[in-house]
């Protein structure tokens, strides 16, 4: 890996560290993973900025396949891989440790060191980004919501609903063309297996999300049918 991916990295760290610091004194009336989702908003959109900037050529962005990493490349892959170790250190320190949660940060982690130190597969790495960050925003409003006391009105259904749709086109439609080329393309196994691991994780998630819709839709449902014959 070269040097300046790895002070990337720390550098990163440090950043997002010292950002959910202040999130903390600014907003400390709320919960611990108020704040860290505050840090990983802001990780969500900054990562899908720099992934847009470094696609080489938007008539194929992921093209060239199997290809040696550009250095814009480099550097947004080095910032991503150093806010999830702090992601992943938050989840342990706020006690919320979740199996899957935690198999996408190592499966995340893995991937992207494994690109940083082949210097390879920069094209699929930052298209991969791109996707399974173009929803988390809306993952996260759906969260802050229910802490600001927005649960179960109509503000929040929209997000859970704006969410769903994203996730679902972003990680069922993209997603598994993404992992295709990336598994026909000639790259080291450690990156395949990462990408088949990641749309692994993603189908169980997007699992939970059809039912999570299904029963908010419901609920809301036999409320309105109460509220009509009452």
């Amino acid at each position: 890996m070269e040097d300046y991916a790895t002070k990337l990295i720390v550098f990163g760290g440090i950043w997002w560290t010292s950002l959910f610091l202040l999130a903390r004194k600014v907003f400390g009336r709320r919960s611990f993973d108020f704040s860290n989702r505050i840090v990983s908003t802001l990780h969500a959109c900054l990562a899908v900025v720099l992934a847009s900037a470094s696609v080489q050529d938007w008539r194929c962005p992921v093209c060239p396949l199997a290809s040696k990493s550009s250095p814009r490349q480099m550097q947004t892959l080095a910032v991503t891989v150093g806010y999830l170790l702090y992601d992943l250190v938050c989840c342990f320190l706020d006690k919320n440790v979740k199996m899957d949660n935690t198999v996408h940060h190592l499966v995340s982690i893995i991937g992207l060191w494994s690109g940083l130190e082949y210097q390879r597969c920069g094209s699929e790495m930052v298209a991969a980004l791109w996707i399974t960050e173009m929803s988390s925003p809306f993952l996260h409003l759906r969260e802050l919501l229910k802490e600001l006391g927005y649960k179960d009105t109509d503000l929040n259904l929209a997000a859970d609903i704006l969410f769903a749709v994203i996730f679902t086109l972003a990680r069922m439609v993209g997603g598994p063309y993404l992992t295709y080329v990336t598994l026909s393309a000639d790259n080291p196994f450690l990156i395949k297996a990462m990408a088949l691991g990641l749309q692994l994780v993603s189908a169980f998630w997007f699992y939970k999300i059809v039912r999570m819709v299904m029963y908010k839709l419901s609920r809301r449902t036999t409320l309105s049918k109460k509220l009509a014959t009452s």
